[in-house]
């Protein structure tokens, strides 16, 4: 867990459901990067084309509450742009394979007397069994998309 150190935060609530949370230091703007997820998902493949190879929208409008390499059905369950806060969950693909349930909130906030911000990530899940190892690879994963979204939003400015 090379990127996420010391900023990984686990909490198992029994052998097979947890969370797991790391908080990631960008330069861009909060507004910015909750914009990315929340009204351009589709943009995010750009920024980050290594990890995520593209977005597809299966019903309603972007931005809005409705809708090896690792597939990932996900719906928008909340979209707080007042708070960059925007929820989903997993709803088809490969994690399902391995847990029951896969929750991801992803919040950003101003950094307090300086530029750029923070972004959480909160991950919930339940394992299927107890032989299902913890999404601490996720974890990773998501501390690189943030480092990559990051650069492409500098770079768009």
């Amino acid at each position: 867990m090379a990127g996420a150190g010391k900023n990984l935060k686990k909490t198992e609530v029994s052998s097979l459901v947890g969370k797991l949370e790391v908080d990631v230091d960008i330069r861009a703007s909060a507004g910015k990067f909750h914009h990315m997820f929340a009204g351009r998902p589709h943009h995010v493949s750009k920024a980050s084309p290594g990890n995520i190879r593209s977005c597809d929208l299966h019903e309603g409008e972007w931005g809005k509450v409705d809708g090896e390499a690792k597939v990932a059905k996900e719906r928008i369950e909340a979209v707080e742009p007042e708070k960059n806060l925007i929820t989903f969950r997993v709803i088809e693909g490969d994690l399902l394979k391995e847990y029951k349930s896969f929750v991801i909130t992803i919040h950003a906030t101003p950094k307090q007397g300086g530029p750029g911000s923070t972004v959480h990530w909160h991950v919930e899940y339940e394992k299927i069994d107890e032989k299902v190892a913890h999404p601490e690879t996720f974890i990773e994963f998501c501390v690189q998309v943030s480092k990559e979204i990051d650069e492409h939003l500098l770079n768009e400015d």
